[in-house]
């Protein structure tokens, strides 16, 4: 295994703030980029202040942000703008997710960019994408599920659209540009050109349709695509059932079916015309899935369901609450939960890094900055003495904070 994390070298300026944009560069950081984060004097990334808060110090904020540099600026200024300039000139990549023409604005948008940096790789995340027909349109995450499609498809059965529980059309969106920053540093080594890379909310939730859009498409609209809350309405037995202690989801498909009578010992169902094939499920999955709640009430627990069903390769699990990952084995071997350290919180446990290499090293000790706290460091690089530093504090152009 190398020693030498895969990004070790590559220069980052993240222009981001919230979740969607950090999200691409705590992934990048996990990989060991040299990231400058520019937060907006006088207070720095606004999820700095968001959710829950001990000790002035944010950790929404800290699980999105380890590993990077802070320099808290007001580039609205020459001064500020200069110090910016230096640092874009100097990067590899740089990061933003700011809403519809804030950089245009102020000439940091790709075309101003490309022009003084050929080589130079950009990343934008935004609602509706930079370029389009919506590209005006401001988006938080809520709106991004809506406008996608995937409310429409989320909730009870004669319930109104329900968003899922976590902010997916962020996480995802960021995920989505990860991806495209390794591509276009790829293209880069081959060409020696950077590229923009344009990526929306809604585009990367719309992606995740299996069944939305070719559904209609192939019956002439006949089928459409409804919520159907905890149960699947194309296959059975799928989706959540209750169990003794809380709640399992199976997934049965035609390959499994045999296997699944065994583990629920009846094997009479196999041939049972009702049941021996997927039109027949589907047909009468209602007295399918009250077959399975009946041998579900009938177990000792959950694990004991879980382990007859595994036992025959039945695909299922138990519905986990996030904090369940805690201790548990699959979440322990995989490093998916981390335990880490915060000079302000303490110790705490984020979600870990889901991107795992072969040649990479092991995970990186990596603790979200104090507003400001390396501007000095970040301008000694670019040559400023520590009086110039001193002087840009005085006059606002550099803000810090201790939390």
């Amino acid at each position: 295994m190398t020693t030498t994390p895969i990004l070790d070298g590559v220069r980052v300026v993240d222009m981001t703030q919230y979740l969607a944009g950090p999200t691409v560069t705590r992934l990048l950081a996990e990989m060991g980029a040299d990231i400058v984060k520019i937060e907006q004097a006088p207070y720095g990334d606004p999820s700095r202040t968001f959710a829950i808060i001990n000790d002035g110090r944010s950790g929404y904020f800290v699980q999105q942000n380890r590993g990077k540099k802070s320099l808290c600026i007001d580039f609205d200024g020459p001064e500020g703008r200069a110090i910016l300039d230096e640092l874009i000139a100097r990067a590899d990549i740089v990061v933003e997710n700011y809403g519809p023409g804030v950089l245009e604005r102020r000439g940091l948008d790709w075309q101003t960019l490309r022009a003084k940096h050929p080589k130079l790789v950009m990343a934008s995340i935004s609602g509706y994408g930079r370029e389009g027909a919506y590209s005006d349109r401001t988006a938080f995450d809520i709106v991004a599920q809506a406008q996608s499609g995937m409310m429409h498809l989320t909730g009870a059965k004669e319930g109104p659209p329900t968003p899922v529980g976590t902010s997916i059309g962020d996480v995802g969106a960021g995920v989505h540009a990860a991806t495209g920053i390794g591509f276009a540093l790829y293209h880069r080594e081959r060409t020696g050109q950077g590229q923009h890379v344009d990526i929306s909310m809604v585009d990367a939730l719309f992606h995740m349709h299996e069944l939305g859009v070719q559904g209609p498409s192939l019956t002439n609209m006949r089928w459409r695509p409804k919520r159907a809350g905890h149960r699947s309405p194309i296959n059975a037995p799928q989706g959540a059932f209750e169990g003794p202690d809380g709640w399992v989801v199976i997934q049965v498909m035609q390959r499994q079916w045999a296997a699944f009578c065994r583990a629920i010992e009846r094997p009479d169902l196999e041939q049972d015309e009702r049941f021996s094939d997927l039109k027949s499920r589907h047909k009468n999955m209602d007295e399918l899935n009250d077959i399975v709640d009946q041998w579900l009430a009938a177990q000792d627990s959950d694990d004991a369901a879980i382990a007859a069903l595994e036992a025959e390769r039945v695909p299922c699990g138990k519905v986990l609450e996030p904090i369940d990952a805690a201790g548990h084995p699959h979440y322990e071997s995989r490093q998916m939960i981390r335990h880490v350290s915060d000079p302000i919180l303490g110790e705490m446990m984020v979600p870990g890094n889901p991107l795992r290499f072969s040649e990479h090293p092991d995970l990186l000790e990596l603790t979200a900055p104090l507003l400001g706290e390396h501007n000095e460091v970040i301008l000694s690089e670019l040559g400023y003495d520590p009086a110039s530093v001193a002087r840009l504090t005085e006059t606002g152009v550099l803000r810090q904070a201790d939390c």
